[in-house]
């Protein structure tokens, strides 16, 4: 199965596209396309330690491969960007774990 998630990441103005694809319902390869540097650079470590098992992932949690190679990768301002999640939903389709359905933050000041 194929799934792509659209992430408009926020202030920054950075759009990210993530495109996981899975041809027996459990191993994920991604491909990411991004305007930002920093979530670009998560993209190509995610893809290049090669296909993720879904069901692994969902087990290992905040350990997994998706989580960590975002602690590893993105730091500072870019430590709460919401691409790595984008990757883990979009993990989730591929691998016929959860069906698509848009998540939204609506972020107002107090």
């Amino acid at each position: 199965m194929k799934a792509v998630v659209t992430v408009d990441a926020g202030i920054c103005g950075f759009k990210t596209r993530i495109q996981a694809d899975s041809d027996d319902a459990q191993n994920v390869s991604f491909q990411v396309a991004s305007g930002c540097e920093k979530a670009g650079g998560f993209g190509a470590a995610l893809t290049a330690k090669g296909p993720v098992d879904g069901y692994a992932e969902l087990g290992a949690g905040s350990d997994g491969v998706i989580l960590t190679t975002a602690r590893e990768t993105l730091r500072g301002c870019c430590a709460a960007c919401a691409v790595p999640i984008g990757a883990f939903k979009a993990m989730q389709v591929a691998a016929g774990v959860a069906l698509p359905k848009d998540v939204a933050l609506d972020i107002k000041a107090g």
